[in-house]
């Protein structure tokens, strides 16, 4: 099911679609060395950025086989402060994977928690999804602790899976079904998505 998009918001942030003025700031943080060991961006020019932009400007979230990423804006000041993905798998249109970049200066601060909790609400309120789950390197540990602080479980690890950045790296897949996502915002006191 495709699903119109225009914008979620948080307490501090909006989630909305890309627009061509994050182009600048897009390409900054993802081009960060803090950013750029953990991410398969490498050395993305500003002509890509910009086509990548455009190209989000004309799709909806939801559609089996293709990624929808999400702008994430500090509500404060409107600066884009990071990125999140969703991708519904072609072969499964009930099992989703998510990603999502947080910039620097705005990390350890509760942002990723915030942002991917409210993706997790609207994806799994829009979509007739069952599970929803991440693939992260092994050594990010932030991004572990953040998944296991939203509740989900290591499934797998598979070792040596990526050469990238010079070295063979391994990832960790880490998911959560519905019912376990609807039960913590219950015992929370959120509303259901």
């Amino acid at each position: 099911m495709v699903a119109h998009f225009s914008v979620i918001e948080t307490d501090r942030l909006r989630i909305r679609r890309f627009r061509t003025a994050d182009a600048a700031p897009f390409l900054a943080y993802r081009s960060d060395p803090r950013v750029i060991r953990f991410q398969e961006w490498i050395e993305v020019l500003p002509e890509e950025v910009h086509a990548f932009i455009c190209d989000l400007q004309l799709s909806e979230p939801g559609k089996p086989g293709e990624w929808f990423q999400f702008a994430v804006e500090h509500r404060a000041d409107c600066q884009l402060i990071g990125d999140m993905a969703l991708g519904i798998a072609v072969d499964n249109p009930h099992t989703a994977e998510i990603g999502y970049t947080l910039a620097p200066p705005y990390q350890r601060q509760g942002y990723g928690f915030e942002m991917v909790s409210a993706l997790l609400d609207y994806a799994f309120g829009t979509f007739d999804l069952h599970r929803i789950f991440a693939r992260v390197l092994s050594d990010n540990a932030a991004s572990i602790n953040l998944l296991e602080r939203l509740g989900f479980r290591q499934e797998g690890a598979f070792r040596e899976q990526y050469w990238f950045a010079g070295a063979w790296r391994d990832e960790v897949i880490f998911a959560q079904p519905r019912p376990e996502w609807l039960k913590r915002r219950q015992q929370a006191g959120a509303p259901s998505p």
